[in-house]
């Protein structure tokens, strides 16, 4: 495919062109991940010293008690990584009964962290650098200190406000109040906690010294995480779920993450021809929106921990079911079904490819902002809250349960080609943020596969969202008939300036020599290369 490289919207961004590139969400964390490759390190070196660098520079959005999930590109094999983690074996449906709802924060919404064993799973088989290498920059930032910038500064601010009641969290991120836009932030225990686990390969974070302070602070509050829980955690290796649009292929992770909600929708729209419709336009955009709401209504029903599930995914992209789905779209009206799925828009997305063809899509996220609000005492460790994901539904495959993976929002995205000899590929990429990530997902395979958007243009394009209620976000940027007509077809339409509603992403196009990359700027997004 021939990209075309001129920009039709409103950026003071270019494409960024190289043999060895990195894209992520922070300049620092990106500045990392180069430095790990000019030290000799490959693509999955620059993506986990990135990864690291960002559980520092951007808190609010993910840390070392966060999950994560990959998909890697290296000698001709494309494998998924989930390194999500379960709930406790004490986490039993009695354990919650009475509650309309799980909780949003404290240590009854903390499943077991994985992406400390992502790091050292990814590193184990395919880095090229000493696993201790990679934490240096993290630690150096931790430990030294690290300037704030705007973006994270005011969702450490809003944190504040929801998280401010947790002692540890006032301690290890407010212990002079909010910290200034562009002021030193200093983490010493994040160091500490960082060189613990650089210096064990993970071993204390799981079975060690970090992991008994894990369940002390637990037991103390009388949560159920247990030496057992932590001990007994692994990463996965998965073979990722896939699904045609044109004569590209879109990748994604198996359930339980949301990916399965991408997939189903690009295949509607595949059915339905979206290619015969005008980018941007009022048909493309309806097109879209519909297809990721008969793709909401299959995943509200059946995503879960992938051994819970009650269909497979292969079930739900089967042409015969895809062609039921198409057939109930209409291009005439809306059919704003709500859902009661939860979410929530903080993440960070990275991807980072290297001149020997290895190429990295990953994603880790504590779900929202710091997580649960609990921070464990003298580790600087900030807990996720992965378990809201669970509901409490009698019979529900994602009803919480013991030793469980919760439904997940975050997702990895990976683009290869049809029609060549074993696996060709395109273009590794994600969209951070809730539900925005699946919507994203799809919208990018429209702007970049079928329309040839470099990965700068599609990133500045204007985005919609569809909520859970139902009704539609846009952009400004489309068209002004392209809202009025979806109102026409019974679209519940909202104009929004860009927000986190819309997510961030990060897109790396494998050319014929090198890559091209193009990263958010509704993100203190940085792409660059050498």
């Amino acid at each position: 495919m021939t990209l075309n490289w001129r920009n039709p919207y409103p950026s003071a961004r270019s494409p960024v062109f190289a043999r060895n590139v990195v894209a992520t969400s922070q300049p620092l964390a990106t500045s990392a991940g180069v430095e790990a490759m000019r030290r000799g390190g490959n693509a999955v070196d620059a993506a986990l010293a990135a990864a690291i660098t960002l559980t520092v520079v951007e808190p609010c959005n993910n840390g070392i008690g966060s999950d994560a999930f990959a998909i890697v590109h290296h000698d001709g094999e494309l494998t998924g990584l989930n390194a999500s983690g379960r709930s406790p074996a004490g986490w039993t449906p009695e354990r919650f009964a009475g509650g309309t709802s799980m909780p949003l924060h404290g240590w009854e919404t903390v499943t077991v962290p994985g992406c400390v064993s992502a790091w050292v799973a990814l590193s184990g088989r395919y880095g090229k650098l000493d696993f201790a290498d990679l934490f240096d920059a993290a630690i150096g930032y931790a430990r030294d200190g690290f300037q704030l910038a705007p973006i994270t500064g005011g969702l450490w601010a809003h944190a504040a406000e929801r998280l401010g009641q947790f002692e540890g969290f006032r301690q290890t991120f407010l212990p002079d109040g909010i910290p200034a836009i562009g002021s030193t932030v200093y983490l010493p225990d994040h160091a500490r906690s960082l060189e613990a686990i650089a210096a064990s390969r993970g071993e204390s974070f799981y079975r060690g010294e970090l992991a008994s302070a894990m369940v002390a602070d637990s037991a103390a509050h009388g949560g159920a995480l247990s030496m057992d829980d932590l001990a007994e955690h692994r990463a996965g290796w998965v073979t990722p779920i896939s699904q045609t649009l044109n004569d590209t292929r879109l990748h994604e992770i198996p359930p339980s993450g949301q990916g399965l909600m991408a997939l189903i929708a690009v295949a509607i729209v595949e059915r339905l021809g979206i290619g015969d419709f005008a980018l941007d336009s009022a048909d493309s955009v309806h097109l879209q929106i519909e297809a990721a709401r008969g793709a909401y209504a299959e995943i509200e029903r059946h995503l879960a921990d992938l051994d819970h599930m009650r269909v497979t995914p292969e079930e739900l992209l089967d042409p015969q079911w895809i062609v039921t789905k198409a057939d109930a779209v209409s291009m005439e009206r809306a059919n704003p079904r709500p859902t009661t799925l939860g979410a929530s828009a903080d993440t960070v997305y990275l991807t980072a490819a290297s001149d020997d063809g290895t190429m990295v899509s990953l994603i880790q996220s504590n779900y929202m902002g710091f997580g649960s609000g609990v921070v464990v005492p003298g580790t600087g460790i900030s807990m996720q809250n992965r378990g809201h994901g669970f509901t409490l539904e009698p019979g529900h495959p994602n009803q919480v349960g013991s030793r469980k993976r919760p439904y997940h929002t975050i997702i990895p995205g990976f683009v290869t080609r049809e029609g060549s000899s074993g696996i060709d590929p395109l273009m590794s990429f994600g969209v951070m943020g809730g539900h925005m990530q699946a919507q994203g997902h799809l919208q990018m395979m429209v702007r970049v596969c079928l329309h040839g958007q470099n990965p700068q243009a599609a990133n500045d394009a204007p985005r919609w969202y569809l909520h859970e209620n139902g009704q539609v976000s846009l952009e400004p940027g489309f068209d002004a008939g392209v809202a009025s007509e979806l109102a026409r077809r019974g679209h519940d339409v909202i104009i929004d300036e860009p927000a986190p509603l819309f997510g961030g992403a990060q897109l790396i196009y494998r050319l014929e020599d090198g890559y091209c990359a193009g990263s958010d700027s509704r993100k203190e997004g940085h792409a660059a290369g050498f």
